[in-house]
């Protein structure tokens, strides 16, 4: 199928509406712009259109990514990072704007995943579930000696 042909004007208010309908990073903007047949000139210009009038800005995508993905899917810090260090968001970024998990939060959110979670485990012995049990917490990505405190105390 033929690809429509599009203007420069166009393709800029749909990069314009692409990062409005929900908050982007450099990266997810770079991959969109690939669907486009733009020279390297026209993607810089477009670039500091979008940054220079606020639709671009990483601080924001990146403390928009972490609150989401703690407050809704309820993921560890260590998840959280390396997900944004794949999106090309920078080691100091991160952890500047990892303030807006709250400690409590952090602390509620993990304890209420571990005890779902072991609560679950149904007929076998105490080591097997606390060894899922564990595991489970590590992909969701909390941190190890966090987990093994917790499991280890309760």
């Amino acid at each position: 199928m033929d690809k429509k042909s599009l203007t420069f004007d166009e393709i800029k208010l749909k990069l314009v509406n692409y990062c409005v309908y929900q908050d982007r990073c450099h990266y997810e903007v770079e991959q969109k712009m690939k669907e486009f047949l733009l020279i390297p000139e026209a993607k810089d210009e477009i670039f500091l259109y979008l940054m220079k009038e606020n639709y671009l800005n990483e601080e924001r995508f990146t403390r928009s990514y972490i609150r989401g993905k703690f407050y809704i899917k309820h993921w560890g810090r260590n998840k959280i990072k390396m997900n944004l260090k794949q999106k090309g968001i920078t080691e100091k970024l991160i952890s500047k704007c990892m303030d807006e998990i709250d400690v409590d939060d952090y602390e509620k959110a993990f304890m209420k995943i571990y005890h779902d979670y072991f609560s679950k485990q149904k007929a076998m012995k105490d080591y097997q579930k606390k060894s899922k049990t564990i595991k489970h917490l590590i992909s969701k990505g909390y941190e190890y000696d966090v987990v093994l405190d917790v499991v280890n105390n309760e």
